[in-house]
């Protein structure tokens, strides 16, 4: 059975590269544009992976990143343009498992 990938991106041109490219490489792939729809979409869903942007209308990505955590351990990429130092260690501090800044190569996916 595929592995599902939940992408949360509200940036269209991203979240079709992101979603065309993994389903390429045999992934069910869902998309939620938002914060709020992630987080429904991750209770209702089994995602074996979730790559979540920071900056989404509604909740943004730490949130997200929070109330997943409190609910489950699926590994994490925050896919994010905040490349701080102090916004990579936020991630880091709500345990995502990456941490990678836009603009990025879809290889590191």
């Amino acid at each position: 059975m595929p592995k599902r990938i939940l992408v949360v991106e509200d940036d269209f041109d991203i979240h079709t590269i992101i979603s065309e490219v993994l389903k390429e490489s045999g992934y069910l792939v869902e998309v939620a544009t938002d914060g709020l729809i992630a987080v429904e979409m991750f209770r209702r869903g089994n995602f074996d992976l979730i790559v979540l942007d920071v900056m989404l209308p509604k909740i943004d990505g730490f949130v997200v990143c929070e109330i997943i955590r409190k609910e489950s351990s699926v590994p994490i990429i925050m896919l994010t343009a905040l490349g701080e130092e102090e916004d990579e260690m936020k991630g880091f501090e709500l345990k995502v498992d990456d941490y990678i800044t836009k603009p990025f190569s879809i290889n590191l996916l």
